[in-house]
């Protein structure tokens, strides 16, 4: 690909996407953005792309956005654990996917990088062994719309990629870092440790990686991967304890010391999901999902991204750092806590 490259990236606004986006602009690429309506765009303040109105779930928007373009970053998805409406979750993820594959064939485009997820993916011994693209997973084990409707759609691609389309695809772990302004499920857990909504932990494992080097892993495989191979792009194994702790450490606030057993936070997530999200239609304060998620050990080896794209990510505490950071800078954390914090970090909070 030449400087006079220009790729579309759908969700350039969201965590991930705006990451992508910063990075291929760095690069000298021209960028064209699918921007649904109404939503924040926020994260694309002073970067110079060619903005499109449009749904993802229109075809005929997602082909607008397509015109004159070489490459697609799909990474736009519905990527949260609670929906008044699963079939939102296949509307977006699986049709939105089938739509932009179509239009990116037409078009003739020379690579398109699919942004699946690990969830896709099988646990290896109960999350004692790191799990790799290889690792199929059990269908019972894909909990919820999200998981399910991302496998869904990983398997469109995968079937585009058999007739010919030069996709590859990228499977980030647990990202964290500037940005996430939903927050993610994943920046929802720092969120909540800053303001001191974590009473206790699980016992867990989560695989986190700064999102900066999320965004050169999909860098790297728009220029090396290959067709239909997929990557895990991830950092470093942490128990939740641990990752608990690193932030303790970073920002001088208490870490939980109550160990909470499994079965009760899946029964007091199944409460909150039946309760508020079946009978009140509200978002529910624990979601099945995420609670199904968080006990469960998800360690994951991404040595193929590493040996066949060169993917080499930072130590996972500068993402917690980055993460803490910019969520208390950007006011998502109370005054009360903010004032508690004794920052320690590379870099003052403001």
């Amino acid at each position: 690909m030449t400087e006079a490259t220009r790729v579309l990236i759908t969700g350039a606004n969201g965590f991930i996407g705006s990451a992508v986006t910063r990075l291929v602009l760095q690069q000298g690429y021209h960028v064209t953005t699918l921007i649904e309506p109404g939503t924040d765009t926020r994260n694309l303040e002073g970067l110079e792309v060619d903005k499109v109105p449009g749904d993802l779930r229109d075809p005929a928007a997602v082909e607008t956005a397509m015109a004159g373009c070489d490459g697609v970053f799909h990474v736009a998805a519905l990527y949260r654990f609670w929906a008044p409406d699963a079939r939102l979750f296949y509307e977006v993820n699986v049709d939105g996917t089938r739509n932009v594959l179509s239009a990116a064939r037409r078009a003739g485009v020379r690579k398109v990088v699919y942004t699946g997820t690990v969830g896709t993916i099988g646990v290896e011994g109960a999350g004692e062994v790191p799990s790799t693209e290889t690792s199929y997973p059990e269908l019972s084990h894909l909990f919820g719309s999200y998981k399910r409707s991302k496998y869904v759609a990983e398997h469109e691609v995968l079937r585009a990629a058999a007739e010919g389309c030069p996709v590859s695809i990228v499977m980030p772990t647990f990202p964290l870092g500037p940005g996430d302004r939903g927050p993610t499920p994943t920046g929802r857990l720092v969120v909540d440790y800053l303001n001191g909504r974590i009473p206790g932990y699980v016992d867990t494992v989560l695989n986190t990686v700064h999102v900066d080097d999320v965004a050169r892993g999909h860098l790297l495989a728009f220029e090396k991967g290959a067709q239909g191979r997929s990557y895990i792009l991830g950092g470093e194994n942490l128990t939740l304890e641990k990752l608990l702790a690193e932030l303790s450490s970073l920002t001088g606030l208490r870490r939980p010391d109550l160990k909470v057993p499994r079965s009760l936070s899946l029964a007091a997530a199944w409460v909150s999901d039946h309760v508020e999200g079946g009978l009140l239609h509200r978002h529910p304060s624990v979601p099945l999902e995420a609670a199904r998620m968080s006990t469960t050990r998800m360690a994951f080896d991404d040595s193929r991204a590493r040996e066949e794209l060169g993917y080499v990510p930072r130590p996972a505490v500068e993402a917690l750092e980055a993460s803490a950071r910019w969520f208390l800078t950007e006011g998502f954390v109370r005054e009360k806590r903010r004032s508690m914090v004794r920052w320690t970090g590379q870099q003052p909070i403001d």
